[in-house]
């Protein structure tokens, strides 16, 4: 008995170990990869979260593709704000969050427009390396994607942007008609700050710690006796600094306070002059001596009492390449505009440029978007192929709109029967059908706004690759604030050294140039596709 109860015990432990061994093995498993992912989800307006109109849609679109691809969503985030805030709070913690989880590479969003709807936004993803599905649009976009897809991707983009702006048309109609009224629309220039009155009306008055020093600015420069970098010293010395970081002023912001007219109790806004309601620091008479001064109309020289201000086409575009600082221009003999260094930070070695040669090496530049016109009929009809997407989601919310205004009407008329029929009050009646007729008026506006905006919608995103194709010939052709205008939308950080230009495309004509640039001849880069074009010949 006592042998057996032993051997018996030996083998319960040792069936127990075995156990042991065998669940601690399977514990230990390799289990594999999940990739993990982040949601966002955004709407465009408070009305739209609390109608349900579209966060949780998404949330289950979403939801629904991570299953089937087998990915675990480890966070949601989710904002509601309009397209046009940059700082939207959920968008700025999913970044900080992928940014310190390396674990985490993907994010599925609904489209386009709902992950971002600015180019800001739009490089800061860039920059994150991650992959992007955009679920409802049917792509996944990562560093290996074709470049025309990343092109396409900066189109719908920059579209979005185009149709955001539209809408917003309202506002700057707010800021024109309170520049037709004398009120300056913008935050306050040097010499001003920032009020609100006791009817909510924000208008700029009189900063009486730097406004002497602005006079004082106009007075030196108008002698002909200084340079801007000479008055630019003098003014510091006098202690003009910025109002809010109290950092040196440079001296191109020198240079903006003698053009800006807001000085003389008059502005210029969008090209027109209005007469300002604020208080003026200088004459109109000193301004122009300013102006003479600066643009080389003097020695005996008639000066223009009109008060033109001639606007140098390359002035606050180009930066110097040795030191970093901005370069501005001067007429010398009368007609010659030459460009130099400011010399803000010290002696520059960089030599002054005339402006043709500046612009020759500008256009040089641009005619690196040229390309085969067969590759901008195929984005155009990819563009299209958005566009109905786009199309889609407008057609809804101009449904939405209305059926709310059919719903406020129907309101209006029943109430109204009540007070016939003696159920309800007239002055409860009056108040109800006031803010219904409000709520209608906000309705209309809105969907005025979705009309405009829904016409020009499509011809944008053809002007645009339009404007990329004829950018040189476009540069070529005119002169002045146009030649500006069209080189602050296609480059950035444009700089001049040893006589040299350099500059970057801005987003998405960079990514055009990478498509495009293999045809004419030198590698640009990693990603260099040969000469048959394959990714823009696909599907």
């Amino acid at each position: 008995m006592h042998r057996a109860a032993l051997a018996s015990a030996a083998i319960f432990i040792c069936i127990g170990e075995n156990m042991s061994r065998s669940a601690k093995t399977k514990h230990h498993t390799p289990q594999p990869d999940v990739r993990k992912a982040v949601l966002y989800a955004r709407v465009s307006s408070k009305e739209q979260e609390r109608e349900g109109f579209s966060i949780p849609a998404q949330l289950k679109l979403l939801n629904e593709h991570a299953e089937i691809h087998e990915l675990k969503v480890v966070k949601e985030f989710v904002d509601v704000e309009t397209a046009k805030t940059d700082g939207r709070t959920n968008f700025a913690a999913m970044v900080a969050y992928l940014r310190k989880t390396p674990s985490v590479r993907t994010v599925l969003v609904e489209k386009t427009d709902r992950l971002y709807r600015n180019l800001k936004d739009w490089v800061t993803i860039d920059e994150l390396d991650i992959e992007i599905d955009l679920v409802k649009e049917g792509v996944s976009l990562s560093r290996d994607s074709r470049s025309s897809e990343k092109f396409m991707h900066g189109i719908k983009v920059l579209m979005a942007k185009n149709y955001i702006d539209n809408l917003s048309e309202e506002v700057r109609k707010g800021l024109l008609e309170k520049a037709e009224q004398g009120y300056w629309p913008s935050a306050a220039p040097f010499g001003y700050k920032n009020v609100v009155l006791a009817d909510g009306k924000r208008v700029i008055e009189v900063d009486v710690s730097c406004a002497h020093i602005i006079t004082r600015i106009f007075e030196w420069y108008a002698t002909g006796a200084y340079t801007i970098r000479e008055v630019g010293l003098m003014a510091r010395n006098a202690g003009l600094v910025h109002p809010r970081s109290q950092a040196k002023v440079p001296n191109s912001s020198i240079h903006r306070i003698l053009r800006n007219r807001v000085y003389t109790g008059e502005f210029e806004w969008l090209g027109e002059v209005y007469p300002g309601r604020h208080e003026a620091l200088i004459s109109k008479d000193l301004w122009l001596m300013a102006q003479d001064v600066m643009d080389g109309r003097v020695d005996g020289k008639v000066p223009n009492t009109g008060g033109s201000v001639h606007e140098f086409t390359f002035s606050g575009l180009v930066s110097c390449g040795h030191c970093g600082c901005a370069l501005t221009a001067e007429i010398k003999k009368g007609r010659y505009i030459y460009y130099h260094c400011t010399q803000y930070k010290g002696k520059c070695p960089e030599k002054y440029v005339r402006e043709e040669v500046m612009a020759e090496q500008f256009a040089t530049i641009l005619s690196q978007l040229k390309s085969n016109p067969g590759i901008y009929d195929l984005i155009v009809r990819a563009l299209k192929s958005s566009f109905a997407t786009e199309r889609e989601e407008h057609d809804l919310a101009v449904s939405r709109l209305t059926g709310e205004i059919d719903r406020l009407r129907q309101r209006i008329e029943a109430v109204y029967i009540d007070k016939l029929d003696g159920k309800i009050s007239a002055d409860y009646y009056k108040r109800a059908s006031s803010q219904w007729q409000d709520e209608i008026r906000r309705c209309h506006d809105e969907l005025r706004r979705y009309q405009e905006a829904s016409e020009a919608y499509m011809n944008e995103g053809v002007d645009l690759l339009i404007l990329a194709r004829d950018a040189e010939e476009i540069f070529q052709n005119h002169q002045g604030i146009s030649r500006k205008r069209l080189l602050n939308f296609v480059l950035s950080n444009c700089t001049w050294k040893d006589a040299q230009l350099s500059a970057n495309f801005r987003k998405p004509f960079d990514l055009l140039l990478e498509s495009v640039a293999p045809q004419k001849g030198p590698k640009l880069g990693d990603g260099y596709d040969d000469a048959g074009k394959e990714n823009w010949l696909g599907n």
